[in-house]
């Protein structure tokens, strides 16, 4: 058995805030950039087109119709144009990229999801996952997800699993990964996640926080991980202070996100970036997730499976199902709006 090595990028970098036009470009232009540094898996942060809505931890909801009307509208479809352009770019720099991105469906205009999409290097579509359970205020803004994205994509540079932000804090999401084999793990998260105002205690530190599950996930699951987090750059910095200057102190004084990596006992490795924008690299070399797991192997021979019995349905949710032929047939997604249109972008 022959295990690669693989050299991964992970974005550490700001969107164009709540314009998913802009962020996109920005995104196929990191991707062009990774590639031409011999990056083969391209991962960015969570909710990276178009942003995290950190005004939903500002203010009562009662406030952020404004804001939540800006996040639907510059959320993407699953088979939209924006998605068909990151397939292409990723074909044709023959790259793997992972995307985190506000989700809209066309069966709702203001239903949206925190999702997450694992794109082939040939520009395929290997995986799309929707957050389990939108974290705290997140539930003002998103809808819960389902188990269709709980997948791992066999892939030529590795076997490629991810959860999203506070998913990586739930056991039996992780557990779902290990048993399918993953060897490189990505977790995304947000620039920063206020939890308090200053005057009342210490914010939820998020840096240490993050690096604790992304390495508990790691040497659990002997597998590399990637812990991938935004910048909250002066432009959103300006916009969200612009609706209440007192927010100002909360945001400066809220820790920022790391984006690091770690190897299968946890520790950490390759560049480290966390105030600044930049791309931040890494070599895995999935031959050292072998050994470790002739310590503990917890989809092996370390557990005990007549003790315990893990079911996982992995069904896309749907809000209705039809019983006779008159209604369009969808995906998984159901999607069926902009497919034609994806296809001949990816082809292109």
């Amino acid at each position: 058995m022959n295990l690669p090595t693989v050299k991964v990028a992970a974005m550490h970098v700001a969107p164009v805030y709540m314009d998913s036009a802009a962020t996109l470009q920005k995104a196929l232009s990191l991707i062009a950039e990774a590639a031409a540094h011999g990056a083969e898996l391209i991962v960015f942060p969570e909710s990276f087109i178009p942003g995290f809505p950190v005004w939903a931890a500002l203010w009562a909801p009662i406030y952020n119709h404004e804001w939540f009307k800006k996040m639907v509208a510059n959320s993407l479809f699953i088979d939209g144009p924006e998605m068909a352009e990151l397939r292409a770019t990723a074909a044709r720099h023959k790259v793997f990229v992972s995307m985190g991105f506000s989700e809209a469906t066309p069966v709702s205009v203001g239903c949206i999801w925190n999702s997450n999409v694992l794109i082939g290097d040939d520009g395929s579509l290997l995986n799309h996952h929707r957050k389990l359970v939108p974290t705290f205020y997140e539930k003002m803004v998103w809808a819960p997800g389902d188990g269709a994205g709980l997948q791992v994509a066999a892939t030529r540079i590795g076997k490629i699993g991810g959860l999203i932000c506070g998913e990586n804090t739930n056991p039996l999401a992780r557990y779902s990964l290990i048993a399918q084999g993953e060897q490189i793990h990505i977790s995304s998260w947000p620039p920063i996640w206020p939890t308090k105002k200053p005057a009342s205690g210490e914010n939820f530190d998020n840096v240490a926080a993050n690096r604790i599950r992304a390495s508990a996930h790691s040497f659990e699951a002997k597998a590399y991980g990637i812990l991938c987090g935004s910048c909250l750059d002066q432009s959103a910095f300006e916009m969200l202070t612009a609706e209440d200057k007192s927010v100002a102190d909360l945001l400066e004084r809220t820790p920022k996100a790391a984006t690091q990596f770690v190897t299968p006992t946890g520790t950490q490795i390759g560049d480290s970036l966390q105030v600044d924008e930049g791309i931040a690299y890494a070599s895995f070399d999935l031959s050292a997730c072998v050994e470790p797991k002739q310590f503990h192997d917890v989809v092996g021979y370390y557990n005990r499976f007549d003790v315990f019995d893990l079911v996982v349905n992995r069904k896309r949710i749907q809000p209705i199902t039809w019983g006779d032929a008159d209604h369009p047939a969808t995906d998984e997604s159901g999607a069926t709006a902009h497919a034609t249109l994806a296809a001949h972008m990816v082809s292109d």
